[in-house]
């Protein structure tokens, strides 16, 4: 007579949460529990039956823990296909039992890898190796073995079983779950020892013959032949750019991005717009030294000012557009006060963002109930930019060059006043944040006028002078490209603008240079262009 054997799961799990109710309904089933060490040993505490993995291999755990289920009898009986007379026919002979289920989590990587003052070598004792074997073998047999790497996971398997079984769409989706678990682990280990090391594996087929350097650093998009990302669904959004899309917002899961240096103080959940409207507006003021404000409508800058107090920098910017600015982000660097809310309330701005809100100025903004208030920590932003291309990705450098007096050219060195080159260099920094073909006016730290996004650069300059009217005289003009034709600078003439900043390199710089010089016109050349598309 052959005496069924009882199954078999194996729990060897960093994270004990949710454990000790996993074993103890295991057990009530009627399963055997094999276990490793320290979860062993959290069992044992608890008075629940469990077998250490040693009784089963015959081998005890060695190198420090290094190797403890990376064996034959524990693999085997992973991996045996039920349905394999040869595989049966093998564990037999091996006298392997099967394990019906594994139950592992990895050591924490992802946290040891925050810390910094973390040794290499602590690190490297944080990378896991039986615990992603493991889990990859039960993940490839899922149709034959539960693999389970979530807590939140426990009770719904235990109710399955308590039923009669696992689904057979269940095992699919815990598999899958399990892959992603492994995948975001080596990803991880990838992307820390990379910028640790600051090397990139430059395969030697991608060298030139002959080419016997040494690898090279791994900065710069160029420098990597691949790239690894893991991501982290953070907030279901309620809508994407329209309502018609869905949209949900993911966070790094090893250098969490702006979600986390953000805080909603009040109001609802930032929406998919709300998201890339607040980016846009905290990476121009990072650009700008307190106090100033910023306001962004449809990612754009609509007004953008620096000034003696953050009331008057608001005021400025405001000024600029005080249309557009209905219903827009306005993000500042200081402290708001209770007079600078009681003069945000005075119209709807759908997202106010600051480092700091002061006790009086927080009841005052909460009086608009469809207003959101955001906290942020810090205004660092990556060293390169993503975009998504149909499926591929496009990587660069982000655009954080920062022009100063030493690096510009004037045409004929004619003279600047401390006060244009304050106003050049200031519109030509909100210049990098706007849409292309990009024109700004500004005059005294703070925008006149902005043109956006037009297909020919005159068209943008004529918006730009548009809303700067009669103020644009004496102000100055900044383009995020060279001017192909003199158009742009007669238009600025007749509007007395007294100053331009430009990348120049043009075909047709020269006539450019006579026009300005025709008219009075100063003009600084940066030999830096800022498209944003």
């Amino acid at each position: 007579m052959v005496i069924p054997m009882k199954p078999r799961a194996l729990l060897s799990v960093s994270d004990k949460t949710n454990l000790d109710e996993l074993a103890r309904g295991l057990v009530a089933l009627g399963w055997e529990i094999v276990s490793t060490g320290g979860t062993a040993k959290f069992l044992q505490e608890r008075k629940i039956p469990v077998t250490p993995i040693e009784s089963v291999t015959g081998f005890p755990e060695i190198l420090s823990g290094r190797v403890k289920t990376l064996h034959p009898k524990i693999f085997g009986g992973i991996l045996a296909l039920r349905d394999d007379p040869t595989h049966q026919s093998e564990l037999v002979a091996q006298a392997i039992q099967k394990i019906d289920l594994v139950c592992v989590n990895f050591y924490p990587f992802l946290e040891a890898a925050k810390k910094p003052n973390l040794s290499e070598a602590q690190l490297i004792e944080e990378i896991d190796i039986g615990g992603p074997s493991l889990v990859r073998a039960a993940a490839k047999n899922f149709q034959h073995v539960i693999v389970l790497t979530d807590p939140s996971d426990y009770f719904s398997i235990l109710e399955e079983l308590r039923r009669g079984g696992v689904s057979e769409i269940t095992k699919r989706r815990l598999a899958l779950k399990a892959f992603a678990k492994v995948a975001e682990l080596d990803i991880a280990i990838y992307q820390t020892l990379q910028a640790r090391w600051d090397l990139t594996p430059c395969p030697p087929s991608l060298k030139g013959k002959g080419d016997s350097s040494p690898p090279s650093s791994g900065e710069g998009p160029g420098e990597r032949s691949q790239l690894f990302f893991a991501y982290r669904k953070a907030q279901e959004l309620r809508y994407g750019e329209n309502p018609h899309q869905k949209a949900a917002l993911y966070q790094n899961a090893l250098a969490p991005g702006l979600s986390a240096q953000i805080e909603v103080l009040w109001g609802k959940e930032l929406s998919y717009n709300n998201w890339l409207d607040t980016e846009s507006a905290l990476a121009l003021l990072s650009e700008l030294a307190p106090p100033a404000c910023v306001i962004i409508k449809h990612n754009n800058p609509c007004g953008v000012a620096r000034g003696k107090t953050l009331f008057e920098a608001y005021e400025r910017a405001l000024a600029c557009d005080p249309v557009s600015a209905f219903g827009g982000i306005v993000a500042l660097n200081q402290t708001i006060d209770k007079e600078l809310a009681e003069k945000l309330n005075e119209i709807f701005l759908e997202i106010i963002v600051a480092p700091e809100f002061s006790s009086e100025a927080l009841p005052l903004l909460h009086q608009k109930k469809d207003r959101r208030l955001l906290r942020y920590k810090s205004l660092e932003f990556p060293k390169e930019t993503l975009r998504f291309l149909s499926g591929d990705l496009l990587v660069q450098d982000s655009d954080s060059i920062v022009i100063q007096e030493s690096s510009w050219k004037v045409l004929d060195d004619v003279a600047l006043s401390e006060s244009e080159k304050r106003d050049l260099i200031f519109a030509f920094t909100v210049c990098k944040h706007v849409k292309s073909n990009a024109i700004v006016i500004a005059k005294d730290e703070a925008t006149l006028g902005i043109g956006a996004g037009q297909t020919n650069r005159v068209g943008s300059a004529k918006i730009a002078l548009a809303q700067a009217g009669e103020k644009a005289h004496g102000a100055v003009l900044a383009s995020d490209g060279f001017f192909p034709f003199p158009d742009t600078v007669e238009l600025a003439a007749q509007h007395g603008i007294a100053a331009i900043i430009q990348p120049g390199g043009s075909v047709r710089d020269e006539e450019v240079f006579i026009t300005a010089r025709k008219h009075k016109i100063k003009m600084v050349l940066t030999g830096v262009r800022h498209f944003r598309h």
